[in-house]
């Protein structure tokens, strides 16, 4: 378990499995997900029969983001790259009453140590819809660096938006 101040980052357990159900068929959030179809709970119990596997295996780690034990949110590290030591990185808060009160920053500030301190990575990355300010003004005060715009990148119901791509050296 990671421990910060206000919020600790834990490994999946079977007993999240109902948690996960609700979030994951959550269809407010398939945009940011990038879901177009509902998961079952079976299909959820098997990743959490192997959401033990090392980073090395599942080439992603999930953390659940719990204040005062009780789940708020996710952070996942993702497309790990043991060879060039890099890999994505995501975070969803999922109620608004848990949204801009520092819990997503300090995840992200646990799991950034993290990776520094164990997995030795030289670089992480986010993707993040132009239109998502928070997120934008989250990462950049984490000295994410704006590197890229993938124009038109994805497509929403109110049309055409640009996934702006940032970056955070470890060195």
């Amino acid at each position: 378990m990671l421990r910060g101040e206000n919020i600790n980052l834990r490994a999946l357990e079977p007993s999240d499995l109902d948690v996960l159900y609700n979030w994951e068929n959550d269809t407010s959030i398939w945009k940011v997900s990038q879901t177009i179809a509902p998961f079952s709970k079976n299909i959820l119990a098997k990743y959490l029969e192997n959401a033990h596997q090392d980073i090395f295996t599942a080439k992603q780690l999930r953390l659940m983001i719990e204040k005062d034990s009780t789940p708020i949110g996710t952070i996942e590290l993702f497309d790990f790259d043991p060879v060039n030591l890099r890999c994505g990185i995501g975070i969803w808060i999922v109620d608004e009453e848990n949204r801009r009160k520092g819990y997503a920053k300090e995840a992200l500030t646990l799991i950034i140590k993290y990776a520094i301190s164990n997995l030795h990575l030289n670089q992480i990355y986010c993707n993040i819809s132009s239109r998502n300010q928070a997120s934008i003004n989250l990462f950049g005060s984490l000295d994410f660096q704006l590197v890229g715009v993938k124009s038109k990148w994805n497509k929403t119901p109110e049309g055409w938006e640009d996934e702006l791509l940032f970056q955070l050296l470890c060195d």
